[in-house]
């Protein structure tokens, strides 16, 4: 019953008797040139991944992606679109700010503003269970990737010149030995 069905879904698809890029009906594999012993449908004979439609190799053409952990509603499904998405809409809405700020000339402050959003945004990926569209990939990829890059604009920021708020010395004897 299970093999008919995924034999029509295939069908109904326009990949019949293929999945992914398996090779074609006289058995032999797309790229590789191996032989695989299929079955009555194009599906591959007794084996640990048998089963209709199953294929050892990726598929082509990805159908559906898994929901990164957190990757759920911010808030309750009744409530509306915004409000569901607080957490991606707060970092995006103090980068805007900050982006405002640079074109208007207040360059420091504003790039200052650019990394303390993404800062917060690892925070609150770290501190949330849920926080919507902000879980992009897992939690630590995310938090590591948000940490890094609101720290290092928060410190290109604090560094700017003229009149830098931050003076590393041990930084400036580097680049000056790389620049020579």
């Amino acid at each position: 019953m299970r093999a008919e069905a995924a034999v029509e879904s295939r069908e109904a698809d326009g990949n019949a008797g293929t999945e992914g890029n398996a090779g074609t009906e006289g058995g032999t594999e797309g790229n590789h040139g191996t032989k695989r012993n299929h079955g009555a449908e194009g599906n591959p004979g007794p084996g640990r991944d048998s089963g209709p439609g199953r294929s050892r190799r990726f598929p082509r053409f990805t159908r559906s992606t898994a929901r990164p952990e957190g990757g759920g509603r911010a808030a309750p499904g009744d409530a509306p679109a915004p409000v569901r998405q607080w957490p991606l809409l707060s970092v995006l809405g103090g980068t805007a700010v900050g982006l405002i700020l640079v074109a208007f000339g207040v360059s420091r402050v504003g790039t200052l503003l650019i990394g303390l959003s993404l800062l917060a945004g690892a925070v609150l990926r770290w501190a949330l269970p849920s926080v919507g569209m902000l879980a992009v990939r897992s939690r630590f990829t995310d938090m590591v990737t948000y940490g890094v890059l609101g720290f290092l604009i928060s410190l290109l920021a604090l560094m700017s010149l003229p009149d830098p708020w931050l003076e590393i010395p041990w930084l400036e004897k580097i680049i000056r030995f790389a620049v020579r």
